[in-house]
């Protein structure tokens, strides 16, 4: 964690770090969550297709990793 000179903590700095994923959801999942739901964009429906980027694709929801 970055400290300012005051002894704050610097949020920017933080948040640029602990954010995994700083891209945009794939074309792919939009495509699929689009038809998935019937409202675009819906927090339903981008937290489904942030799901669905950050398990590999569309064709990868649902399915657990092996062991």
């Amino acid at each position: 964690m970055q400290l300012d000179a005051d002894g704050t903590v610097n949020i920017m700095a933080f948040k640029m770090k602990r954010s995994p994923m700083t891209g945009k959801i794939s074309g792919p999942c939009k495509a699929a969550a689009k038809r998935k739901f019937k409202v675009w964009p819906s927090a339903y429906a981008s937290g489904w297709g942030v799901r669905c980027t950050r398990a590999g694709g569309p064709g990868k929801m649902g399915k657990k990793k092996k062991k």
